[in-house]
């Protein structure tokens, strides 16, 4: 196209034949220009716009269209030469798209050059701008080459992005300032503008009221009160004293000095305050000054407190670096330190703005503990204190590093060995039962080294021993709850038996080589301690030395007849595989917790046994044996051993440390019965489960009684230990539970069996003066329903023994028990002279012969009982105090208490009633609040020991409180206010927590239970009182949904629930994260079943995971988890086998004995 279309034709035919123009300046002539006479060409022009305007052909739009797709392609073009602009000269790169792009010069016929080209040819003096015409290109400033009078361009192409955004490009606009707001040449009257300015100030944010739980708040509240002067007639108060946030207390000095300066006219009643009475005598006052005074004061008063006591923790340390409990009460001030504002910032913003993270305040504590490492470096508690924070910033292999050099550097120090054990058994990363048991092994040769003396570098610390049986109890508890109950009972069996039947010649040799001698006697397959025909390590050593013997094996039978068992375990293939699975799982392990040994008689060899893991070899017991001494500490050994077995022996472990023990719901579900509310207390349920008998928590309990070789194998236990009593306990134990299950015909097999035992038991010859036996076995009939037969046992007894008195302990008791029997028969009856109950507890006095109950009790007899009981109530608790206050020695049993008090309480409430009986219970529990540690409520962590005396007399006043409460009308505030007393003293009985729970169930308004318990957990380390809390709001919670469901399924939301769902997951929260409850396997247990109640099985899961990384030990959470999360089956299975916890039934074995 010619550069003037409208002389497009008239050129064409002038220019036919004419080449006077070179090829390379074709663009500078204009080829449409003629020589002619200007006019013609002027009024050839006015035809053509003649023609054009008449008629508007299709031509001229699709040359138009024509033209858009040209200059479209040309941009293309355009990008396709980028290349070749990198050597052009900085100037024309920066020129815009529209520097070459003029309308006027654009050539659409695609003939000619690119602009780049055509400035490029063109000659400077071209280029150059004019100095007095406007720009048709952009330039930048600073590329002009000398000055010009325009410094704007005509951009004729238009920007594409006015089309896509709303609004210019922020900086393509002016920017200035808006002084004041209106406008000129408008009429301020009429007219106005509203400007709406994106730059403007923004608004401060006004502080709003700090409400009560904010962290402002929570500081003034920990500061100390300001004094006020309170008048009854207050005339003024100074509202810049206070702030407006809130309530103005009246009465400070300086407003009462400002109030007095007003005149009496002015404020005549006293009801205005300073700034009105400053108002009506026309003053006015500086409010800027006086509330940045007040402000200043306020937030000085705020952190002053704070400031003082870090500067009291300063000195002290200065004073005295060597003082570690200052050190660690400094560290632990550091979290309220942080929870409110610096005590060390005056303005008001930086009170506002201070807000540290938890890893600074983690930081800050580290270092402090440096400081005190480096005062202290000898310090175990300053480095265990290091390392527990180093648990949030460290990886479990680095923490476990800096551990092990902790305990070489320390490794006579057992408290900090029960610290690394417990850390060790509760990473899920790195556990294993095998590794783990290694460790325990390790631990306790290290620690027995340590007490042999064999360590000179390290001597032995007081409490070593007692440390070396709780570490070796811990191991066996740990290797029940893994399901290793083979190895449990052998480590008993070798402890039992490296204890009670060492050689002689080897007991004055150190423990690793006694060991050594006693590895032969374990692998040669002798009977040990527990099994048929076993004679001891003793006896095989002395038979060694003579020669050896040979002795037919006399249980050839007991393999064959445990094999016809297994064949019933399938017991509906019809059940999925998991539920198989469990129930066989379960079966096996009630039947197959004893040791496997190969039978010789039959030729069987240790191949021949179906599951290797039944068998324990020496190296998986050796590095355990320990070396006991005091008497004390093996009777706890042996009774221990029974509690394993299922024996209740009555001994538990009183430190919060043990919660990890817990894993069964007899802790928190079981414990009082409604038919024998004095006697309840002779069971007991301390929430320690036994071997044998590992259950899903929804499944229904079974009773403590074990396979038909368990129970051959507990009898050959107690015959050579001599614990007949125990034995008989055991028995009436198992009658109990056949009683609650309310089976006759079971009831009445078990009480044949027992009363045969107890009666061979007595046949004995040192036992048949025995009351202690006597009396279970009275008591074992009364349960029984022989009623008579039993006071027959009874009332024997006491003939026999009625000589020695109130003196004898063990007559106290029986007489006790055989009393509260009667009063628990009498239904409430017994009152006056006939009861039966009275006559028992009269004759105890008496000091005659006894005579049995003929119908009524002499009065006078009555008033001689009281004098003698006074008398030695008194006399007994006279000898307690001078206990406490002297060091002589003194016969007097701590027992005796007990039995002698309880006698004479329920003596009194027969005769005179409930408040003399507890007026009894008071007295002599103030005294014993006055008695050193083996009364009071201090107990040794490590020990394995009985309720001490001032439990057993809280618990049974609780027990005559709640029954008279059975029997008659009376208020449970006295209960109530007796049990809050009592489980402040001991708040980690079981019992008495069952009752307080009880009691505070049968109120509708729980916020006060719910306050005690908080403040009792609080205060104290047990998890007992979470277990509590948790189970009181289960309780109530199961009491609203009851009275909502009809038959199954169906809820009515008549009542409200309040939250109860809310709050008892809370609770599990708080539990879960404390030191103790973290890993105390019945919490998480009871938070997996709650979970899953609620019918989230994404968050159940959650939970069963969250578990798995504190209690990874615990078999019983993964039996959990398969009957919660059947689709899960298989992954739970895997981490069994991944954690080598004891796997009885392989999937394997059970898809074969499908197939079968």
């Amino acid at each position: 196209m010619a550069l003037f279309p409208a002389f497009a034709a008239e050129a064409c035919d002038s220019n036919v034949g004419k080449e006077t123009v070179t090829k390379g300046l074709d663009w500078l002539s204009n080829q449409s220009f003629r020589n002619e006479d200007p006019l013609t060409l002027h009024q050839l022009s006015i035809k053509k716009e003649e023609h054009a305007t008449q008629s508007f052909s299709l031509e001229q739009l699709k040359e138009e269209n024509s033209e858009e797709t040209k200059i479209k392609s040309k941009k293309k073009k355009k990008e396709k030469k980028k290349k070749e602009k990198k050597k052009y000269k900085k100037k024309a790169q920066r020129h815009s798209d529209s520097s070459w792009s003029d309308s006027d010069s654009v050539d659409l016929s695609g003939d000619h050059l690119s602009n780049y080209e055509k400035c490029k040819k063109e000659p400077e003096s071209a280029r150059k701008p004019e100095p007095n015409a406007i720009q048709s290109h952009f330039l930048w400033l600073d590329d002009l080459q000398q000055p010009t009078d325009q410094y704007f361009c005509i951009d004729r192409k238009g920007d594409p992005a006015n089309k896509e955004y709303d609004s210019l490009y922020r900086g393509d606009i002016a920017r200035y300032k808006r002084k004041g707001q209106s406008c000129l040449g408008l009429n301020p009257k009429k007219q106005c503008i509203t400007w709406s300015d994106s730059t403007s100030v923004k608004k401060k944010n006004e502080k709003k009221p700090d409400r009560y739980f904010s962290k402002a708040a929570s500081l003034i509240i920990g500061t100390e009160g300001l004094m006020v002067n309170y008048s009854g007639n207050v005339q003024s108060s100074d509202p810049t004293a206070f702030t407006s946030d809130f309530m103005e207390v009246p009465g400070v000095k300086e407003e009462e000095t400002t109030a007095s300066c007003a005149p009496l006219w002015v404020n005549p009643l006293g009801i205005y305050d300073a700034s009105t009475t400053l108002w009506l005598q026309g003053k006015g006052q500086q409010k800027n000054e006086d509330q940045s005074i007040g402000s200043q004061q306020s937030g000085e008063k705020i952190n002053t407190a704070m400031a003082s006591k870090v500067e009291e923790f300063n000195k002290k340390l200065r004073e005295n670096p060597e003082d570690i409990q200052a050190w660690l009460e400094f560290v632990n001030f550091q979290d309220k330190l942080m929870m409110g504002p610096s005590p060390f910032c005056a303005a008001e913003s930086d009170l506002e703005g201070r807000k540290k993270s938890l890893r600074f305040i983690i930081e800050k504590k580290i270092s402090m503990l440096d400081r005190a490492i480096e005062s202290n470096p000898s310090s175990v508690e300053l480095k265990l204190a290091r390392l527990e924070l180093f648990k949030e910033l460290w990886e479990p292999s680095a923490l476990l590093k800096e551990w092990q050099k902790l305990i070489f550097l320390h490794p006579n120090n057992t408290e900090l060995w029960k610290k690394y054990l417990l850390f060790c058994q509760s990473q899920f990363s790195t556990f294993t039962v095998s590794k783990m048991n290694s460790i325990y092994g390790k631990c306790l040769k290290t620690l027995a080294a340590v007490h042999d003396g064999c360590m000179v570098s390290h001597p032995a610390l007081p409490d070593t021993e007692e440390a070396l049986l709780a570490i070796f109890l811990q191991q066996c508890h740990f290797l029940r709850q893994a399901g290793h109950s083979e190895k449990v009972i052998s480590l008993f069996q070798a402890m039992i038996e490296f204890t009670f039947f060492k050689p002689d010649s080897v007991k004055d040799l150190p423990t690793k080589q006694q060991v050594e001698f006693f590895e032969p006697f374990w692998d040669c397959g002798e009977p040990r301690f527990g099994e048929t025909g076993a004679r001891g390590w003793r006896a095989w050593m002395h038979q060694q030395e003579r020669g050896g013997w040979i002795i037919p094996n006399e249980t050839a039978d007991e393999d064959a007849s445990g094999d016809e068992d297994d064949d019933n375990e399938l017991k509906d293939k019809t059940w999925p595989k998991w539920k198989i699975w469990l129930n066989v799982e379960c079966s096996r392990e009630v039947k197959h917790w004893l040791p496997w040994k190969p039978d010789k008689s039959k030729g069987q060899t240790e191949e021949d046994c179906e599951d290797p893991e039944r068998q324990v070899l020496f190296d998986d017991i050796g590095p355990s044996m320990i070396r006991i001494s005091k008497p004390d500490l093996v009777f706890q050994m042996v009774t221990s051993f029974l509690q394993f077995m299922g024996l209740p022996v009555g001994s538990n472990f009183c430190s919060p440390y043990w919660s990890i023990l817990l894993d069964e719901m007899s802790a928190v579900g079981c414990g009082l019965e409604e038919n024998s509310p004095l006697t309840s207390m002779e069971t007991q349920c301390n929430g320690i489960g036994c071997v044998g008998h590992i259950y899903t928590f929804n499944s229904v309990k079974q009773e403590i009684i074990h396979h038909k070789f368990g129970e051959q194998f507990v009898h050959n236990v107690l015959l050579p230990i001599t614990l007949s009593l125990y034995w008989l306990q055991y028995e009436k134990y198992k009658v109990i539970q056949h009683r609650q299950k309310q089976n006759k015909k079971q009831l009445k097999s078990q009480g044949k069996k027992s009363k045969k035992l107890a009666k061979n038991l007595l046949k004995e010859s040192e036992n048949r003066n025995n009351l202690a036996l006597w009396k279970e076995y009275a008591h074992l009939e009364w349960l029984l329903g022989n009623k008579e037969e039993a006071r027959k046992v009874f009332d024997t007894s006491v003939t026999v023994a009625i000589s020695l008195g109130l003196e004898d302990t063990d007559l106290c008791s029986l007489c006790l028990l055989y009393a509260q029997l009667e009063v628990e028969a009498s239904e409430g009856d017994v009152v006056g002279v006939t009861s039966q109950a009275l006559h028992i507890l009269t004759k105890l006095t008496d000091g005659g012969p006894y005579v049995t109950y003929s119908g009524q009790v002499a009065p006078v007899a009555i008033l001689k009982a009281r004098k003698v009981y006074e008398h030695a109530v008194l006399s007994i608790l006279t000898n307690i105090s001078s206990q406490n206050t002297s060091t002589s020695s003194s016969d007097f049993r701590p027992d005796t208490l007990t039995s002698l008090i309880g006698c004479f309480a329920l003596f009194q409430y027969i005769t005179v009633g409930l408040e003399a009986s507890d007026k009894i219970f008071e007295h002599a529990l103030e005294v014993l609040s006055h008695v050193p540690s083996q009364l009071s409520v201090e107990i040794s962590p490590n020990k394995w020991t009985q309720p001490n005396e001032m439990e057993k007399l809280t618990l049974m006043r609780a027990l005559h409180l709640r029954y008279h409460m059975k029997i008659s009308n009376f208020p449970l505030k006295t209960l109530r206010e007796m049990l809050i007393d009592a489980l402040k003293l001991f708040p980690g009985n079981h019992r008495l927590w069952k009752l307080y729970v009880e009691v505070e169930n049968k109120y509708h308004n729980a916020s006060r239970s719910r306050r005690f318990f908080d403040n009792v957990a609080k205060n104290t380390k047990y998890i007992t009182p979470c277990l509590f809390a948790v189970f009181a709001e289960q309780k109530r919670k199961e009491m609203i949904d009851h009275v909502q469901r009809v038959g199954d399924s169906v809820i009515y939301l008549t009542v409200p629930e309040n939250g109860l769902s809310n709050r008892i997951r809370v609770l599990f929260e708080h539990a879960v994260c404390s030191e103790n409850g973290a890993h105390c396997p019945l919490m998480w247990r009871m938070y997996l079943s709650f979970m899953v109640v609620q019918g989230n099985k994404e968050r159940s899961r959650g939970v069963f995971y969250r578990a798995l990384q504190s209690c990874p030990w615990t078999k019983a959470l993964y039996l959990d988890a398969i009957e919660y999360f059947p689709d899960h089956f298989n992954e739970v299975i895997d981490l069994i086998v991944e954690k080598e916890l004891r796997l009885r039934i392989p999937l394997e074995e059970v898809d074969l004995l499908l197939e079968d």
